[in-house]
């Protein structure tokens, strides 16, 4: 039986602030990150294309650390998990903030990924356990508004930090973020926890995590490795071996990691497939628009930063506006006109070159803020709207590893398809650059566009419970 906190309107009104924190930890790393790609790949002597291993390190590890995050919230409560991700994350920060070269770097990433693999799936969880369905679109959308000034300072405070400062500084600015948000955890955030919990499924984590990680390494390393095409397809069919292990496990254990039978609820199974192809396709655009801005058209880090931060004001200027729209016209009609215009929205930018003028690219920014923030929140809360309360931390954490998996393939795939295109990412000319991000864009957005397909499997009822849409 589950131990409930009792949930009162006080804890309600606290609670999206606490993960907000979280999130805006997370958010804020990310983005000062990308812009200074250019400076930190400069400092540390390597190609900013090969900077994608700092970026997918973080986003690999959390996809590897996930899916415990359900049982491992489950059996010590959410507070505790919650408080020691924090805690993990910030030390990650401030080891990253010390590292003297790319692999140390990409060795604290991955811890601080590991912190990340607990704080944000275990705040969504809490979210969704304080909040019921009717409430959770609006509590969602509040989650993420204090979230979104991550976004919004990260590309200007990185621009500022590699422009005036330091570059280490990026890392250093989580410190007090951490230290504050842990105070307030251990003294507000109400403590989720299971009264019996499954022991953890260890064959199942070393199949699942095995595979995501030896896929993702070559999907990183791919294009610019000494390995050879036998070694890169050894390897490929491992990944996939494993993964087909799995799935023959989960199939066959009485409490796998992963719920698999939760992929027969129709919404979960839409919500997380679609949103896996369209992450792949809007999941690189943080890594190329900087070197688009920066080495392609010659803006300054800050100039960069300016260019990027309509996105987020767009994102958090309109998001108490989207459960309205959902109500209005229901997630089927959402997603699959969203998706197709932020695919080609995406593809759009490949226009974007030095004759192009600031306000063309700050009202592309802001549009595609909204639109991608709009197809995020409807992504996210369609994955609960049938499922059970007793399988709300699977369903949590099967969306955040997907979601993860996703976002670690897209920056892959956005460096991939650049580098395609761009003959020697080493000496390449601002000309070069421009090409490279450009085809970059128009494939990118072409597989955003494709993602609509599975959101047609959607029924207009779909997520009425959630969103309070009915019928026509």
């Amino acid at each position: 039986m589950r131990e409930e906190p009792k949930v009162t309107e006080a804890v309600k009104r606290l609670v999206p602030w606490l993960v907000a924190v979280a999130f805006f930890m997370e958010s804020l790393d990310t983005t000062i990150l990308n812009t200074a790609v250019p400076t930190v790949a400069a400092a540390l002597n390597v190609a900013p294309l090969s900077m994608k291993s700092v970026l997918t390190s973080y986003t690999i590890s959390l996809a590897v650390f996930i899916p415990v995050s359900g049982w491992v919230a489950d059996r010590f409560g959410t507070r505790r998990v919650f408080a020691s991700a924090i805690g993990l994350f910030t030390l990650g920060s401030f080891l990253c903030g010390i590292s003297a070269d790319i692999h140390l770097l990409v060795a604290c990433r991955i811890l601080q990924g590991c912190g990340g693999a607990m704080m944000v799936p275990v705040g969504r969880l809490t979210v969704v356990r304080t909040f019921a369905k009717s409430e959770l679109i609006r509590a969602m959308s509040f989650v993420a508004i204090p979230a979104l000034i991550g976004p919004m300072l990260g590309p200007l405070a990185g621009g500022l930090i590699v422009g005036y400062l330091h570059w280490r500084v990026i890392f250093f600015v989580n410190l007090p973020i951490g230290l504050v948000g842990l105070y307030m955890v251990y003294r507000h955030l109400p403590d989720f926890r299971a009264g019996h919990s499954a022991p953890l499924d260890v064959v199942g984590f070393i199949l699942f995590g095995s595979g995501i990680a030896i896929l993702s390494y070559v999907l990183e390393v791919f294009g610019e490795t000494s390995l050879s095409g036998r070694e890169v397809a050894s390897l490929l069919t491992i990944s996939f071996a494993l993964l087909f292990g799995y799935v023959w496990h989960a199939r066959t254990e009485s409490k796998p990691l992963l719920h698999l039978s939760l992929f027969r609820l129709r919404t979960l199974r839409c919500a997380v497939a679609g949103g896996f192809v369209t992450r792949l396709g809007a999941g690189g655009m943080p890594f190329l628009l900087p070197l688009l801005y920066q080495v392609g058209l010659g803006y300054t880090a800050v100039q960069s930063g300016l260019l990027i931060m309509p996105q987020p004001i767009a994102a958090m200027t309109l998001k108490m506006t989207m459960p309205r729209i959902l109500a209005r016209f229901g997630y089927r009609r959402v997603l699959l006109v969203n998706t197709i215009l932020l695919g080609m929205l995406i593809a759009l930018f490949s226009t974007v070159g030095p004759q192009t003028s600031v306000f063309m690219i700050v009202a592309q920014a802001f549009t595609f803020g909204f639109l991608s923030s709009l197809q995020y929140t409807s992504m996210n809360t369609l994955v609960y709207s049938d499922v059970p309360a007793r399988e709300t931390s699977q369903a949590s954490t099967i969306a955040s590893t997907s979601q993860q998996m996703s976002l670690s393939f897209g920056v892959a795939a956005a460096s991939l398809t650049a580098a395609i295109f761009i003959p020697d990412r080493f000496h390449s000319d601002a000309t070069q650059m421009i090409h490279g991000t450009h085809e970059a864009f128009v494939v990118l957005g072409a597989m955003t566009v494709l993602s609509a397909a599975v959101f047609s499997m959607l029924r207009q009822t779909d997520g009425a419970n959630v969103s309070q849409h009915g019928t026509d």
